[in-house]
């Protein structure tokens, strides 16, 4: 713990911009996973509700209630399908095909290449403390006239070391963070493919059976 506290306050024009990388990235992270936490909808409650409010009100209705709920599934991709129902099945798949693809998987890989990019400084710029440090240390060693006087370099030797291990600590949590958001995002997308698939199989639902309904009623009222 010594030599570490030695590092931080010898190297510190390494140390320093280390610690701030480390911070910064540990609040990319925490937004990223509150946007996450964000995005998410639990389709086991809202596929039930949206269906009923689909068949015993219209599209109307259910388009407003996507609207009030969490979710970018509900709050955008059910939205931008059910804005285009009137002009049929094709015409709801390319929409939300286009939201997709150009506004909700933007917005689930923000802050990733910022995360990724610190991880990959952090590993350089330890590698480059320890660099020159080394540089340093062993021009004191070649400057040393003794045996004692080179003795006492070799510790510098390990204290060069910290750098790049202050760059890995860095790094690594980063790396493993962006390959778990990856994923995250991949089976996301899925989720959402397949939700635009339910969501045009209960507007066609809806369709069919409005048709059919409205002689019943009329008979109903006679």
């Amino acid at each position: 713990m010594s030599a570490f506290i030695k590092f931080v306050t010898t190297e510190w024009y390494f140390a320093i911009p280390m610690f701030f990388m480390s911070f910064v990235a540990i609040m990319l992270v925490l937004w990223r996973i509150l946007l996450n936490l964000g995005a998410t909808t639990d389709m086991n409650r809202f596929l039930p509700a949206f269906q009923e409010k689909l068949e015993k009100e219209g599209i109307e209705a259910a388009l407003r209630f996507c609207r009030t709920q969490p979710g970018v599934i509900p709050r955008r991709l059910y939205v931008a399908g059910l804005e285009t129902s009137r002009q049929g099945l094709a015409a709801m798949r390319r929409a939300m095909a286009n939201v997709i693809e150009l506004e909700i998987l933007p917005d689930l890989n923000f802050l990733l290449a910022p995360i990724l990019a610190i991880a990959k400084i952090a590993t350089m710029v330890g590698l480059l403390g320890t660099v020159i440090s080394m540089i340093n240390t062993f021009n004191a060693i070649q400057k040393a006239t003794d045996a004692k006087g080179v003795t006492s370099h070799a510790g510098a030797i390990g204290l060069a070391l910290f750098a790049t291990a202050l760059g890995l600590v860095t790094a690594i949590p980063l790396v493993f963070a962006h390959v778990l958001f990856k994923d995250w995002i991949s089976k996301f997308e899925v989720k959402m493919k397949s939700a635009a698939q339910k969501l045009l199989v209960l507007v066609q639902s809806a369709k069919t059976a409005g048709p059919a309904r409205a002689p019943e009623a009329t008979a109903a009222r006679r």
